[in-house]
């Protein structure tokens, strides 16, 4: 007898582990570790899914009593042995359940239908395939002497190979009655072979190759030779690639991905942003062909479907894609790139709340691969860990190609306020930014903030207009250059601007903060018949959304790019000369302990657009602290100085990455209710003499779509000593009664 341990797909703690069940002697050769299967569970038998994590000939329990697998789900792709392993550690690392871990491992989680492709083929050759034409022509047969003579070719080279059914049938007018009377007759046959969808085509790719080589610089040569020396040696590493903004660390991962790829192995290349696939793709394939593919939300589930299976089947060697591209089940993985690996969307933020950084250094591990992170201002936790030996540190200091780090501007907006320019554009930018014009090059305007404006609030009470689902103000929108509704970026909740203040029926409410579509707005106004384009979430619905902007702007469509965070994100434009950066400081204000990272990410990522090619650049850095350290040391593009400064604080306060810290999310539709389960958390936390509690208190984010939300948080040096906090705190939530109605969640920000 087989037996199976299944994983049940609820994700309820009570149910977080596995029950055994007999394999039937007919399913024993479909049946596999990760297969979804149907099982009758609990005394009704009810019929669930569950994922098989283990095959075994030992029964754990009698026999007599252990019910069988009903049936075989059909699904996406069967969830590889190693990748169960890896769901594993992530729900033993990040306070999951099981069954969460398993569908973060699998994103392709059901079948798609195959699409195949149908070609029609002769039968005979030449000159009988010629006689049989003549026949159907003499009788008037025109339909089938038009396939005939397709077949033998204009320039009478006869298609062997065949020619496209839909072409015969579409273009040709060739109704499949013809085409079955021809097979019947032994004339031709049709045939169909399965076709896979390729994004990476579909993205706007070239369908020839057309490879891209640039002779690499001492620095990048030294680091590619030094990596790739360690692989053919056996030594599977992290390493860490601090490269100035434009230092040429994409080349620097090709080169070593092409030797990777000379073992017969296969990489993974994850980046932040989908609006980075257009042109991380379009590199990639001219340099490797149709071996890369890429994966990514914004696909449809037959493409998603089908880069699962490629990969399953080794059809492709590169996948390229954000986060979920970390899960693709590559057999032969031998290596792991993590792009911008400072960026914030690497981190889930839905359980388990996994940091694709950590989980790719873990997969990498179990299957005897490298890892290589890059980033221009890599994250505090990576380069400590370089700093402390844990990973390989490699830096690049000089820009690619011999180009120059721009000539970088502080403003004062106070001093603007002074001198009564109230617009969003300084003085120095607005001139910058008439140059540029003149001059036929281009500017990038980034503002972190995308829609019209921050939110709309009454000048007589003060009150601002809020979402009554959610603790956020109401963002506007503008419609047909109109500012006509307040929408909640949480639940959705919209409403028509309104006429008064709904608090006190003044009249004089207005728009407060500045966001994308207000700078496009005052830029259309300031600089008349400039070409511009805006790229946020608002513009870049569809699954080709972020290219077509970005392919625009590239191509010299446009002069002006307007945009948030997507734009300043690894993209290179070498027509750029001019970035502004409207307001810097804004996320200094964010109220949490990396503000200042982020600060400094962002200013220094932004700046780096510019000048990326022969031309010299500038960038403009308009802010309201023009002397915090974060501003001061991104101008000077100084990361060093920058670290020196704020790991000081971190020590200080003892935050990551010199302490680890438990994040205890609670949340219920009843506020009273949350705000007891934390405080009782925030008890049990505190029984741990090395751990310093923070909390309860609200979460950044107090109530979304009418759920309250409380945070506690535990601080300290041993990571183990969390894990019991966290485990203690679950067996505590399995045997309560009194808070049903709240959930929680865990987040572990940590040291390795």
């Amino acid at each position: 007898m087989v037996f199976a341990d299944i994983i049940i797909d609820i994700s309820v703690k009570s149910l977080d582990k596995t029950f055994q069940y007999r394999v039937p002697e007919k399913l024993e050769n479909e049946v596999e570790t990760g297969s979804l299967v149907l099982v009758p569970f609990g005394n009704g038998n009810r019929q669930l899914k569950g994922y098989v994590v283990n095959l075994t000939d030992t029964p754990r329990f009698d026999i007599s009593r252990t019910k069988s697998i009903t049936g075989i789900e059909k699904q996406g792709v069967p969830v590889e042995s190693h990748l169960l392993s890896l769901a594993g550690w992530i729900k033993k690392n990040y306070g999951a359940s099981m069954n969460d871990a398993i569908k973060a491992v699998m994103p392709v989680k059901k079948e798609v239908r195959e699409q195949a492709v149908r070609t029609v083929f002769p039968l005979m050759d030449k000159e009988k395939l010629e006689g049989f034409a003549m026949q159907f022509e003499a009788k008037h047969n025109t339909a089938r002497a038009r396939v005939l003579r397709c077949l033998l070719g204009l320039n009478g080279e006869m298609y062997y190979n065949g020619v496209d059914y839909n072409y015969i049938t579409k273009e040709l007018k060739c109704p499949k009655s013809v085409l079955d009377g021809l097979g019947q007759m032994g004339i031709i046959k049709t045939g169909a072979a399965k076709k896979y969808r390729n994004p990476a085509l579909l993205e706007g790719n070239p369908a020839h190759r057309a490879e891209e080589r640039h002779v690499l610089n001492e620095e990048q040569q030294y680091i590619t030779d030094t990596v790739l020396s360690e692989y053919s040696d056996g030594i599977r590493n992290t390493y860490l690639i601090h490269g100035v903004t434009g230092s040429g660390k994409t080349e620097v991962y090709m080169n070593i991905i092409e030797g990777v790829l000379s073992y017969g192995k296969q990489v993974i290349v994850l980046i932040p942003e989908i609006a980075l696939t257009f042109q991380t793709v379009n590199r990639f394939y001219k340099r490797f062909g149709e071996r890369v593919s890429v994966i990514h939300s914004r696909l449809s589930a037959g493409e998603r479907y089908d880069q699962f299976i490629r990969a399953k089947e080794g059809l492709v060697d590169i996948m390229i894609g954000p986060r979920s591209a970390l899960f693709v089940p590559f057999k032969n993985l031998g290596l792991i790139v993590v792009d911008e690996e400072h960026e914030t969307s690497y981190q889930s933020e839905t359980p388990p709340k996994y940091h694709a950084r950590e989980v790719a250094v873990q997969r990498a591990g179990m299957l005897g691969a490298s890892v290589l992170l890059g980033s221009a201002t890599p994250s505090l936790e990576a380069y400590y860990r370089a700093r402390k030996g844990i990973y390989r540190l490699f830096t690049l200091k000089k820009r690619a190609g011999g180009a120059h780090l721009p000539k970088v501007h502080i403003v004062d907006l106070r001093e603007e306020f002074k001198n009564k320019n109230y617009s969003v554009f300084s003085g120095k930018l607005t001139a910058l930014i008439e140059e540029r014009l003149k001059k036929h090059e281009q500017s990038v305007i980034f503002i972190n903030r995308r829609g019209y404006a921050g939110f709309i609030s009454c000048r007589q009470c003060g009150e601002s207009i809020g979402c009554p689902h959610c603790s956020v103000s109401l963002k506007p929108h503008m419609h047909k250059g109109v500012v006509d509704r307040l929408k909640c970026h949480f639940c959705g909740y919209e409403i028509p601007v309104p006429d008064a203040c709904p608090s006190c029926g003044s009249k004089y409410i207005g728009t407060f903060g500045i966001g994308t579509q207000q700078v496009e707005e005052a830029a259309r106004k300031l600089f008349k018949g400039a070409r511009i384009l805006r790229m946020d979430a608002d513009t870049t619905g569809g699954k080709e959304g972020h290219s077509k902007i970005l392919s625009q702007f590239a191509n010299g469509g446009a002069d002006i790019l307007i945009g948030t965070q997507m734009i300043v994100k690894g993209h290179d434009f070498p027509n750029v000369t001019l970035v502004g950066i409207i307001a810097a400081d804004l996320s200094l204000n964010a109220g949490d302990y990396r503000a200042a990272e982020r600060t400094y990410q962002l200013v220094a990522q932004a700046a780096g657009r510019a000048g990326r090619g022969n031309k010299k650049g500038e960038v403009v850095l308009q802010t309201y602290q023009p002397a915090h350290y974060s501003i001061v040391h991104a101008a000077n593009q100084d990361y060093e100085s920058f670290y020196k400064q704020e790991i000081s604080v971190r020590e200080m306060l003892q935050y990551p990455p010199v302490s680890n810290i438990l994040g205890v999310l609670v949340f219920s539709e009843n506020e009273e209710s949350a705000l007891k389960l934390a405080s009782v958390i925030s008890e049990i936390a505190e029984q741990y003499q090395d751990v310093t509690v923070l909390g309860p208190a609200d979460a950044p984010v107090a109530k979304a779509k009418d759920i309250y939300r409380k945070m506690v948080y535990g601080k300290c040096m041993d990571y183990g000593t969390l894990c019991s906090v966290k485990d203690c705190i679950e067996a505590f939530k399995e045997q309560d009664t009194e808070y049903k109605d709240c959930g929680i969640n865990f987040e572990f920000n940590i040291i390795r």
